[in-house]
């Protein structure tokens, strides 16, 4: 986590002290991509009082013309140097909030939505904590430098070299993140030919969001740098795993898990069972925002270990929520079907504003179910209260807008631009005359 304690006399201190140049002020848009100003450091102390101002009709799925202009409030904790960023000069970056001209928080901020799933949790007395487990693909360019899917392995799930052959690229990946200060839990080969995973420390919500925004970028960045192309693309290849984004929440008081309960058979306490309600009851609807492309849902098929029922379990790996066998401090639920080209932060606070309904309203969880679900018919299902995640974006775009916690934990303004967005995404996709197409039909009909 690359968040310190840090104030803006820190930040001046740190960008003097370390002969900083430059700083990229860094803002998300509704669709979860990384915008950015650079600013000399001769304008650190403008950049620090909020006065940069940025165009925010310049980036999709944003803000309308007439009400473009937004100044950019940068995050002091988030300040670090870019480590591939020190030649000529050295940059460092601030992630920033955005407001309106008349210095409110601007409704359009993925950042705001998610500050107010945290505040909402502690309303209820509880620090929200996440972590995640993001996967992505390795792949080459052609000799024009275009990305191919040509992987540069055969390994598999936990292999190492020879048979990974990106493994050098993952380590520098490590590397680089550390020297950011990120605490990297983990990193291993994923079960799918040149898919790869590095597993970060848990933190509070936004920082965690904060975190996954600036992994992107440094995997993206390293692999460049190694001629080759890093893909969060949930199903780049058919017939393999696709890329997943697993989501840990657990809700603290203090220093003290609230989801333990060691006087609980399962060690689980009734705080956690609220929460797993709350998730699997609002799951079609926040589905939308956790798996926002089209492409996400040729992931969320039968066979290849990603969830298609709201069903949890303590012990199958199968299920949309997991509870992972840890108890303790590290006690938690594990949400596994978002997948990693989310905007964290709309996905986080969904997720969270989904289960503290649960916790709200005292909610239980249906009885778990494990691999069974997929043997018992529609019926069955229905009658154990088990519904299935939307099939494709048209059907979880419907269930956002039906579901009042969900549009609610977005906010109206983000709610709209990205149904929009996303809805004439759909309608382009529909239009198209697909490869698949022409091979099982032209010669037939």
């Amino acid at each position: 986590m690359p968040h310190g304690s840090y104030d803006a006399d820190d930040v001046r201190r740190m960008c003097r002290d370390l002969g900083v140049a430059a700083l990229q002020l860094q803002f998300l848009d509704i669709l979860g991509m990384v915008k950015h100003v650079t600013v000399p450091t001769s304008h650190l102390d403008q950049a620090l009082a909020g006065e940069v101002i940025v165009d925010g009709s310049a980036s999709e799925a944003f803000v309308r013309t007439r009400e473009s202009d937004m100044y950019l409030h940068p995050d002091p904790r988030t300040f670090c140097v870019l480590p591939w960023k020190t030649s000529p000069a050295i940059t460092a970056r601030l992630i920033c909030d955005l407001y309106r001209m008349d210095g409110t928080p601007a409704p359009e901020d993925p950042r705001q939505a998610l500050r107010r799933a945290a505040t909402a949790a502690q309303a209820m007395g509880y620090t929200a904590m996440v972590g995640m487990e993001p996967e992505f693909f390795l792949f080459r360019r052609d000799a024009a430098g275009r990305a191919t899917t040509e992987t540069l392995d055969l390994a598999s799930y936990f292999d190492m070299a020879p048979a990974d052959v990106g493994e050098t690229v993952r380590e520098e990946i490590v590397a680089t993140l550390q020297r950011m200060n990120f605490v990297v839990e983990s990193s291993h080969h994923e079960a799918a030919p040149g898919q790869h995973e590095v597993d970060l420390q848990y933190a509070p919500a936004l920082a965690a969001a904060d975190d996954f925004a600036t992994l992107r970028t440094v995997v993206r960045t390293v692999a460049a740098a190694h001629g080759l192309h890093a893909t969060f693309m949930p199903k780049p290849v058919g017939d393999v795993n696709g890329s997943g984004l697993h989501v840990h929440h657990s809700l603290f008081r203090g220093e003290q898990n609230a989801f333990h309960d060691p006087q609980a058979p399962d060690g689980l306490a009734r705080v956690a069972r609220q929460f797993v309600a709350g998730v699997l009851a609002h799951a079609r609807g926040f589905t939308a925002v956790t798996n926002p492309l089209i492409n996400s849902y040729k992931r969320l098929v039968p066979g290849y270990e990603a969830p298609v029922y709201a069903t949890w379990s303590h012990r199958d790996h199968s299920p949309l929520v997991r509870v992972p066998a840890r108890r303790g401090s590290g006690t938690r639920v594990e949400l596994r079907s978002p997948d990693p080209s989310c905007n964290a932060y709309l996905a986080f606070a969904a997720i969270l504003q989904s289960g503290l309904d649960g916790v709200a309203h005292r909610s239980e969880p249906p009885r778990q179910a494990g691999v069974g679900v997929y043997r018992m018919t529609a019926q069955e299902r229905q009658d154990l209260g088990i519904a299935p995640l939307p099939v494709d974006l048209n059907e979880a775009l419907a269930a956002l807008q039906a579901d009042d916690i969900v549009c609610d934990a977005l906010g109206p303004a983000i709610v709209e631009r990205f149904v929009e967005a996303k809805e004439i995404e759909w309608d382009y996709y529909r239009r198209q005359v697909h490869k698949w197409e022409i091979d099982q039909y032209l010669a037939t009909f």
